[in-house]
């Protein structure tokens, strides 16, 4: 970790650019139902939506891809492996956050039987929802996942991260050096869409959340 906050890898300013992916729709998430680490399939749609992005991910020539090892998100990173000819890696260190008694649970549900421990989590306190993992230690686990497969990247290289919209927003988060208790202002990612970061001399910076189209160049005097 930087003396900003930031948490780099051994081998900083390379160019290396990261692009973390949410799968797929799932019927779970149609009804708004926490996953969490149940394994639930994509559905039609989902499967469509993974194939559409996996054509435009394809375009950047990844280098390599990790992938949650759930059904949701190892589908996902198939399509675009079908594209690319990598191999994914599966990293059980990517699954979504464990949520214990909330999962399976319709949102609904959840503020009907869990409501203060609900409330809690929105304003960023530290809670373990459902006796489940604490979103820093989500973080502590998905994040080297994603820094070792990076250090193995070349210059200039891309690693397509394919995982869970609450594993990515605490990854993204953790990478950034942001407090916990800020991640959460990160919004969350729409099925199949995704986050870029790229590295730069102080770190990883934020380039791209929640797309669903090809990043576009920065042109301006913020670049």
């Amino acid at each position: 970790m930087s003396a900003t906050g930031e948490v780099t890898s051994g081998r900083s300013g390379r160019g290396r650019r990261l692009i973390l992916w949410r799968h797929g729709q799932t019927s779970w998430n149609v009804e708004r139902r926490f996953q969490g680490t149940t394994d639930v399939e994509l559905t039609e749609t989902g499967v469509a939506q993974a194939r559409r992005a996996a054509k435009l991910l394809a375009s950047l020539a990844p280098d390599a891809i990790v992938a949650s090892d759930l059904r949701r998100a190892a589908n996902t990173a198939a399509e675009l492996a079908a594209l690319t000819g990598l191999r994914v890696a599966h990293d059980e260190g990517l699954r979504e956050t464990y949520a214990g008694a909330w999962q399976g649970l319709s949102h609904d549900e959840i503020i009907e039987r869990h409501g203060d421990e609900y409330a809690a989590w929105k304003r960023g306190e530290p809670v373990r929802r459902g006796g489940g993992e604490l979103e820093t230690e989500v973080a502590d686990r998905a994040a080297p996942v994603v820094l070792g497969h990076a250090d193995k990247l070349p210059d200039g290289g891309t690693l397509v991260v394919v995982s869970h919209g609450g594993t990515i927003r605490t990854t993204i988060g953790r990478l950034l050096g942001l407090e916990s208790r800020h991640w959460e202002s990160l919004g969350g990612l729409s099925n199949c869409c995704w986050s870029v970061l790229g590295e730069g001399g102080r770190g990883w910076r934020l380039l791209e959340h929640n797309a669903g189209t090809l990043p576009e160049p920065v042109l301006g005097d913020d670049d």
